[in-house]
């Protein structure tokens, strides 16, 4: 079990600074349940079906790639306080995923920008690169994110 992550607020966070998730690894078996429930095509579900499509091979689903990142976010590599809260971005694939592929994150802040009108919380725009194990990017995601302010301390608070 990882240890917990100090949460983060708009004031702790710096254009330029980098967060790393730690690695997760695909395997077959993943790939297939998952394109089963969410995304039943042939190169996702079956190697000899997969072999002679564009991808060459099994492939995992591109939304189990961007789910894996998610989860890698969520449990080690972006503690914003009050959670990740997405406002908009732009996902691309860039390679397929395979069985066997190690997948780790690492995102870097581009922007920061403090709401006018709601003074609790800011946006900032990220940059999150999935890599394999090659360090190939596999995935790329460019979110603007909502995340909120410290919560002012009020009388009587130490």
């Amino acid at each position: 079990m990882l240890a917990p992550m100090t949460p983060l607020f708009l004031e702790d966070l710096a254009v330029g600074q980098r967060f790393t998730s730690a690695a997760a690894t695909m395997d077959a078996a993943a790939i297939k349940e998952f394109a089963a429930a969410w995304d039943p095509q042939p190169f996702h579900l079956d190697e000899a079906a997969a072999a002679r499509t564009l991808f060459g091979g099994l492939s995992a689903s591109g939304w189990h790639t961007a789910a894996m990142t998610m989860r890698l976010l969520v449990t080690s590599g972006l503690p914003l306080a009050g959670g990740i809260i997405g406002s908009g971005g732009e996902l691309r694939w860039e390679k397929p995923v395979r069985p066997g592929d190690t997948l780790q994150v690492e995102c870097e802040v581009l922007e920061i920008v403090p709401s006018r009108s709601r003074p609790d919380r800011g946006m900032v725009r990220v940059r999150c690169l999935t890599r394999n194990q090659h360090a190939e990017t596999v995935q790329s995601f460019s979110p603007r994110l909502v995340v909120m302010r410290r919560p002012a301390m009020e009388a009587g608070d130490v």
